[in-house]
């Protein structure tokens, strides 16, 4: 697998970190609207917060790991491992929207990825993935595809992440645009620690009841802009 040049990869490393990336990630607020429902969040300060808690303990703790090890499986063509990973995620999703999101949001990549890369060696295993390939799996993936090292991969994987739930919050809080700028620059200051737990940890581990809890409100709550 030969890797691209570095400034190439660097695009492609934000390509992936781009909310523009046709996967409808723009749709999913991953339980944010319903703690808004809830009066959890209600303004700046408050969806900073819980989003912080969300890298945290979510993202630093399974997300990160399962891409971080999607990565080494990708650049040794462990199809093996991949079917693992999935099946973990897969496993530890609590809610049907949030099983939905990982599933169509990895499909969507995958498909991304073999129009412009039909020739990735990786793409066969992902595409067998059942039933369906998921969202962390595949971002890892497709970074170790494109020649990204894995840190700065982690980073862009976090990054889009921040820059999509900030975009969410600044529709269902509300808040203005440079208020979400803030929150922005707050998640952005906390990623690269995030990554750091990420790439210590021995093995993904999923555990935030409270936003599983609210995931679950969020599937019968009366009004709502998000999938999830």
């Amino acid at each position: 697998m030969q890797p691209p040049p570095a400034d190439s990869t660097l695009l492609h490393l934000l390509w992936l970190a781009s909310p523009a990336l046709p996967v409808g990630g723009f749709s999913y607020s991953e339980g944010l609207e319903a703690a808004v429902d809830a009066g959890l969040v209600h303004d700046e300060t408050s969806a900073g917060d819980w989003l912080l808690n969300q890298l945290e303990l979510v993202q630093a703790r399974a997300e990160l790991p399962v891409a971080a090890a999607a990565h080494a499986a990708t650049l040794a063509l462990d199809g093996a491992r991949l079917t693992a990973l999935n099946a973990w995620v897969l496993q530890t999703r609590e809610t049907s929207e949030s099983l939905q999101q990982a599933q169509q949001m990895g499909r969507s990549l995958v498909v991304w990825m073999q129009g412009l890369v039909p020739d990735a060696p990786v793409l066969p295993l992902l595409q067998q993935l059942k039933p369906a390939p998921t969202w962390p799996v595949v971002m890892g993936a497709v970074a170790a595809s494109r020649g990204a090292a894995l840190n700065p991969a982690l980073t862009a994987i976090a990054f889009g992440w921040a820059e999509n739930l900030m975009q969410a919050a600044v529709r269902c809080v509300p808040l203005g645009q440079t208020a979400g700028q803030r929150l922005l620059a707050r998640l952005v200051h906390a990623i690269p620690p995030a990554v750091a737990t990420a790439l210590a940890a021995p093995e993904p581990m999923a555990f935030a009841p409270l936003l599983g809890i609210h995931g679950a409100r969020h599937e019968t709550q009366y009004s709502r802009l998000f999938r999830s």
